[in-house]
C-alpha cells in the first residue's frame, strides 16, 4: 500500500478585514475605541450593581453576569483583531486558534442562555410581582446561572474536541479575522461530516430552546400588560424589560444573519462584516442601553456619584 505524505499544520492564517493601510489606521483606532468603552462600560455596571444596594435584586444580579460575559466574549477575539490590523502575515498557532475558539464559543453559548434566563425571570417579576423574591430566590438565582455556564462550556467541549481530531494538511489560510468554525473546517483534510452534525445540532438545540423560553416569557409578559388598564401602568411595566428587549433583538438577531444563511461560507465579506458587529459592537452597546433606558441604574449612579462627590468634598 502506497502511503501519503502530509504535512501537518503547526499555525493558521487569518486574512483579516482588510490590506489597505488607511483602512487599517481607521479600524484600529475604531476598534480600540469600541473595546475600550466595551470594558469600561460593562467594569462600571459590574461595579455599580456590587456597591448600591437598591441593585441587589436578582435582575441585576443576572445583569451583571451579562456584563462579564460581553468583557469575555469581546475579549477572546478583539485584542488579536486590533493586533493583527499590522501585521503583513496574521498567524496564529494551532493551539491558539482552537483556544479562541473554545473561548468564543463557550461566551457566545453562555450569553445566548443566560438571555433566557433574563426573560424568565421578566416574567415572574411581571406575572408574579407578590412572589417574585420567593420564586427568584438567592439559590435559584444560582443555579440558573450556573446553569448557563455549564451548557455554554458543555457546547465548546463538544466542538473543540470534534475539531481537535481533523487532521489540516494544508492549505492553512482561514478566510476570517479569527477562528471560527465553519471556516476552520474548510481547510480540513479529514471527514467533516460529524463536525457539520454536531454544529447542525448543537446550534439548533441551544437556539430553539432559549428562544422557545424567551418567546413564551414575552407571550405571557404581553398578555399580562394587556390586562393593565391604566395606559400609564402599562408603560411603566414594559419599562422594566424594554432594555432587555432590545438587548435581545441585538443579539439574537446577529446570531441568525450568521448562521441562519444556507450560503454562509460563500458570503465571506459579510459574515465578516455581521461577525464585527456581533462580537466587537454588541458587547459595547448593552450597557449603554441598560444605563440609558433603565431608571434604576441612572438614579443608583446619580447617588453613588453624589455620595463620592460629597465624600471628597
Amino acid at each position: 500500500m502506497q502511503r501519503r505524505n502530509y504535512t501537518l499544520v503547526t499555525e493558521f492564517m487569518l486574512t483579516g478585514l482588510t490590506d489597505i493601510p488607511e483602512l487599517q489606521i481607521l479600524l484600529f483606532v475604531m476598534f480600540i475605541a469600541v473595546y475600550t468603552i466595551t470594558l469600561v462600560g460593562n467594569s462600571g455596571v459590574i461595579a455599580l450593581i456590587r456597591l448600591c444596594p437598591q441593585l441587589h435584586t436578582p435582575m441585576y444580579f443576572f445583569l451583571s453576569h451579562l456584563s462579564f460575559l460581553d468583557i469575555c466574549y469581546s475579549s477572546s477575539v478583539t485584542p488579536k483583531l486590533l493586533t493583527d490590523l499590522f501585521k503583513e502575515k496574521k498567524l496564529i498557532s494551532y493551539a491558539g486558534c482552537f483556544t479562541q475558539f473554545y473561548f468564543y464559543v463557550t461566551f457566545a453559548t453562555t450569553e445566548c442562555y443566560l438571555l433566557a434566563v433574563m426573560a424568565y425571570d421578566r416574567y415572574v417579576a411581571i406575572c408574579s410581582p407578590l412572589l417574585y423574591l420567593v420564586i427568584m430566590s438567592l439559590r435559584k438565582c444560582v443555579y440558573l446561572i450556573a446553569l448557563s455556564y455549564t451548557a455554554g462550556i458543555i457546547n465548546a467541549l463538544i466542538h473543540t474536541v470534534a475539531a481537535s481530531r481533523l487532521s489540516f494538511c494544508g492549505p492553512n489560510t482561514i478566510n476570517h479575522f479569527y477562528c471560527e468554525g465553519p471556516p476552520l473546517f474548510v481547510l480540513s483534510c479529514s471527514d467533516v461530516s460529524l463536525n457539520d452534525l454536531l454544529m447542525f445540532v448543537c446550534v439548533g438545540f441551544n437556539v430553539i430552546s432559549t428562544t422557545v423560553t424567551i418567546l413564551l416569557s414575552y407571550t405571557c409578559i404581553l398578555a399580562t400588560i394587556l390586562k393593565i388598564s391604566s395606559s400609564k401602568s402599562r408603560q411603566k411595566t414594559f419599562s422594566t424589560c424594554s432594555s432587555h428587549l432590545i438587548v435581545i433583538i441585538i443579539f439574537f438577531g446577529g446570531f441568525f444573519i450568521m448562521y441562519g444563511r444556507p450560503s454562509s461560507r460563500q458570503t465571506h465579506n459579510l459574515d465578516k462584516v455581521v461577525s464585527l458587529f456581533y462580537i466587537v459592537i454588541t458587547p459595547m452597546l448593552n450597557p449603554i442601553i441598560y444605563s440609558l433606558r433603565n431608571i434604576e441604574v441612572r438614579n443608583a449612579f446619580r447617588k453613588f456619584l453624589g455620595k463620592s462627590v460629597s465624600q471628597h468634598m
